[in-house]
């Protein structure tokens, strides 16, 4: 990808799924993820998603899911899910090699723009595994807030993966938009 380029954005169709499942795996799971820095490869192995679950965010109502492309190429996404008062950012992946280059901080703000001004949403929520303290870090530095609230991992259900730990669980960020 050329980093001068400017990134595209579009909505996701039922023919990215093969291309946006893999972009997303490479980007957390296997050895593959950890050219990059996102990746949950120590904390968790197996799956991050598949297809079914890809397709899902693809067709729910009040939901986007976003792909990013410079030069033709899927090098990015992100979910959006429009929920009342505020939008759900989730699914964010950028291709290993090309993180740490400002793309991220690209698609946040995109992602951000479109809630605020296509939805008309007054905030953003997102949940972070929260032993991800470089993941939770780089939010806060884009204005994302801990909040304290946690939820559970998936314990058991190899959809989310296997973890390697037993003290995972989700925090929900979030900001003002």
């Amino acid at each position: 990808m050329d980093l001068a380029a400017q990134p595209t954005f579009r909505a996701a169709t039922r023919e990215d799924v093969p291309a946006l499942v893999t972009l997303i795996e490479s980007a957390y799971r296997g050895d593959a993820s950890r050219a990059g820095w996102t990746t949950e490869a120590d904390i968790l192995e197996g799956q991050r998603t598949d297809p079914e679950g890809v397709l899902a965010v693809i067709e729910k109502a009040d939901s986007r899911l976003v792909a990013v492309e410079s030069a033709g190429e899927l090098v990015a996404c992100c979910q959006l899910e429009h929920r009342g008062p505020h939008a759900y950012f989730g699914m964010f992946a950028v291709r290993p090699a090309l993180q740490g280059a400002g793309l991220g901080k690209q698609i946040i703000a995109e992602a951000e723009r479109f809630a605020r001004d296509e939805w008309g949403v007054a905030e953003m929520h997102m949940t972070v595994i929260s032993v991800r303290e470089d993941l939770i870090a780089w939010y806060e530095r884009r204005g994302y807030t801990r909040t304290g609230q946690t939820s559970p991992f998936p314990y058991g259900d190899e959809r989310f993966g296997q973890p390697t730990r037993d003290d995972l669980e989700f925090e929900l960020l979030t900001k003002r938009l």
